[in-house]
């Protein structure tokens, strides 16, 4: 058995164009699945990946009208969890938000959760993402109010990762440079400065802390294994009072330089996975590893590889599935989803300023990302998705022949 993390220092080279995530999941559930069992969840996720695209989901027949020739479109999963289907759905919920868009700055802050919680949150994964997100949304709505009377617009996106698929739990928020106040003014903030990081540290730690009592006191939280202790009331306020003793971490990025390039932040972050295909470098059956590059932020952000077991590799995967029907992406205070679209508007009549021109010049999308200039193109054309065309000829007059029923449904991982 190799170990079970080798790291390895150097310069990442692109992944093989034929290695997936599918693929790396096939090599390695068979012995995951010797000593371990999944939950319903987790074996819905990963029967769905290794499905994508292939025959056990069926396809589209299509003919070309130029050249007369057919090919077959096999169908995607759709799973927010698969890197193959992301970049479309992207795209259909990106045209969305740039409506939402405003001619004011724009900030970017990260609250993170320190790696004390870990543990607890893996056995209670839904109640404390939401108690993440209602943390930092009432703290940045509070901070609002008290500096110019009104409410932020915040977009929120749960991230629960780090580079080398480890938990690390934190939440990126985009957040309006000002407020909409009561009287339908607008209250702007200069582009350099929204909140104090200290300040914002305080009370959002506070809020979460205040959050986990509460949930003990109602006996929501689960306490199993290596944790079973904390279920008395001693011992856990006295693992929290360690948790909570060193100051947590909100971070405050460079501020977005405008609406272009928040929107090419949203195309790579909100839709993002724990694993893009393109990070993946080789799959060595016979020793049973995979590696992959990542970038070390401890170091310098140094790219380098990483060679895990694909047991381990698919148990860090699984750290990452969100739990059924949890919302990722939210919105509050003037993005709030009830009559969002009107407070928008209110606020452009108010700045005499038309809606942001998201056109990209060819200097500005040469610095693009190739996923954010793929949706960037989409979006400027009108298409939120991609068009059929022929592959033989590139012609886009295809016509739809039949549908391949699915082969056979995939075999059930989970133990139900």
């Amino acid at each position: 058995m190799p170990a079970p993390c080798l790291e390895k220092t150097g310069p990442a080279s692109p992944a093989p164009a034929s290695l997936t995530l599918a693929e790396v999941l096939r090599a390695g559930l068979p012995h995951y699945l010797k000593a371990r069992v999944l939950s319903p969840l987790q074996g819905k996720v990963l029967r769905a990946i290794q499905a994508c695209r292939t025959p056990a989901l069926g396809a589209h027949c299509y003919r070309c009208a130029d050249c007369g020739r057919e090919h077959i479109q096999l169908h995607s999963c759709r799973n927010r969890h698969c890197p193959r289907c992301q970049s479309s759905l992207a795209a259909a919920w990106l045209e969305k938000q740039q409506n939402l868009l405003l001619p004011v700055p724009y900030f970017h802050l990260v609250f993170t959760l320190p790696h004390r919680l870990n543990p607890l949150i893996r056995q209670n994964r839904a109640v404390l993402y939401k108690l993440l997100f209602d943390s930092a949304s009432q703290t940045l709505l509070e901070f609002g109010r008290q500096r110019f009377g009104g409410q932020l617009g915040i977009t929120a996106v749960l991230h629960t990762w780090s580079q080398n698929l480890s938990d690390h739990y934190h939440l990126h928020c985009i957040v309006t440079g000002g407020a909409l106040r009561d009287d339908g003014s607008w209250k702007s903030a200069p582009s350099y400065y929204l909140f104090s990081v200290h300040a914002l540290s305080r009370v959002f730690q506070g809020k979460f802390r205040e959050g986990l009592e509460d949930l003990f006191t109602r006996k929501t939280l689960e306490f199993h294994g290596d944790l079973q202790a904390l279920a008395q009331a001693g011992p856990f306020r006295k693992w929290l009072r360690q948790a909570t003793a060193s100051s947590w971490v909100v971070y405050a990025k460079r501020p977005f330089a405008g609406p272009r390039q928040v929107l090419q932040y949203l195309s790579l972050y909100t839709h993002r996975v724990a694993l893009s295909q393109r990070r993946l470098l080789s799959l060595n059956r016979a020793e049973g590893t995979v590696s992959f590059s990542y970038k070390d932020y401890a170091d310098e952000s140094k790219r380098k590889i990483m060679t895990l077991n694909l047991e381990e590799f698919i148990r860090r995967f699984l750290l990452h599935i969100l739990p059924e029907r949890f919302v990722k992406i939210r919105h509050y205070g003037m993005l709030g989803n009830h009559r969002r679209q009107i407070r928008v508007q209110q606020i452009r009549d108010r700045l005499e300023k038309p809606v942001p021109d998201l056109t990209q010049t060819p200097s500005e999308a040469q610095r693009l990302h190739p996923l954010a200039l793929l949706i960037a193109l989409l979006l400027e054309s009108g298409r939120s998705s991609f068009q059929l065309a022929c592959p033989f000829c590139g012609s886009s007059r295809v016509r739809l022949r039949r549908i391949i029923k699915p082969q056979a449904p995939p075999p059930r991982l989970d133990s139900s």
